[in-house]
């Protein structure tokens, strides 16, 4: 039954969304979505996780070459290039990394010849909306969907995210992709492919993209000194999961605060300042009500059969990551 009503959302997508760009050019719009790839030395904090060769999506978003991605394709790289709908590579240049977010800059270092994609209003998305999805590649990589959620999305790397989009169908070239709207205009950023549950349809594969508005007033500096003015989060360096609103660690990044407190792979984390956390959303956001990087974060822990409490001495995680260049 989930399959079928899932068919049925799928064919009411494309059939009664894509007329509505009848009267625009939509292959403009398409020629804005590069292709990205990336290499990443084998040395770098990312390269276990995510690999030293990463490919994706991104939308040249000025005339100046800037191109907005999802940051995990360039995170950490030592070479970019970037592939137009002429197909052929073009050195680029890491320009900047949000981790809030999750939205990376990056610049062509040769003209594109396309127009930029402009940006358009996220807020204004509801459930239920038809939207379309883009990757490199024209119009054979356009994918009708609709808007299934909005709302949280936590992610196990120490991320959150409070007005997530979530689309279904998922398009399979989901990283970096365009969520685009009626007007042709950028409405997010593709992250990843989860599963979201739907009331009376259980849970349905989709794709998360991060917001549009959540880039327009960080853009700027993003640019300008390669991250947000915004103060950074305590880090800890966990990889974590939710189970029946318990927090248990996956992994502990080497080198990390975590690691250094003692911190390891199958604790489950009962408390934070004393307080309890429940859930995954609830640590986040206990963590980091108690101030910038560099904050002290005393945990209790389950570890075995024995409890523990510890304190944490957070860090700002771009001290972390190598970047190239050096930020």
């Amino acid at each position: 039954m989930k399959r079928v009503c899932l068919s049925i959302i799928i064919a009411f997508c494309i059939t009664c969304y894509i007329p509505a760009y009848a009267d625009q050019d939509p292959e403009a719009t398409l020629k804005a979505i590069v292709k990205v790839r990336s290499i990443v030395p084998i040395e770098a904090r990312t390269a276990h996780s995510l690999g030293t060769e990463r490919e994706g999506n991104g939308v040249v978003i000025d005339s100046s070459g800037h191109i907005l991605t999802i940051g995990y394709l360039i995170l950490e790289a030592e070479s970019i290039e970037v592939v137009g709908q002429a197909g052929k590579p073009i050195k680029a240049t890491f320009v900047g990394y949000d981790h809030k977010t999750g939205f990376g800059i990056l610049r062509s270092n040769q003209p594109l010849g396309v127009m930029p994609m402009k940006l358009g209003q996220s807020s204004d998305l509801r459930e239920g909306d038809p939207i379309l999805v883009a990757s490199h590649g024209g119009s054979d990589s356009v994918q009708g969907a609709r808007v299934i959620s909005r709302g949280e999305f936590a992610g196990y790397w120490e991320y959150l995210l409070e007005d997530a989009i979530y689309t279904a169908p998922p398009h399979p070239s989901f990283g970096g992709a365009a969520l685009i709207g009626r007007d042709g205009r950028l409405l997010g950023i593709g992250s990843i492919f989860t599963q979201k549950k739907i009331p009376g349809l259980g849970s349905i594969p989709c794709n998360m993209f991060v917001p549009i508005d959540r880039l327009k007033p960080i853009l700027a500096n993003l640019i300008k000194t390669g991250r947000s003015e915004e103060l950074a989060q305590p880090w800890l360096g966990l990889y974590v999961e939710e189970t029946h609103e318990r927090v248990f660690v996956l992994r502990v990044a080497s080198g990390s605060p975590a690691e250094k407190a003692g911190l390891q792979s199958g604790d489950i984390i009962l408390a934070v300042d004393e307080k309890a956390v429940i859930g995954l959303v609830d640590f986040y956001r206990k963590v980091w009500a108690l101030g910038k990087a560099g904050v002290k974060v005393p945990l209790s822990i389950l570890q075995g059969t024995r409890i523990r409490n510890i304190i944490v001495h957070s860090a700002d995680r771009r001290q972390f990551f190598r970047f190239k260049p050096k930020q």
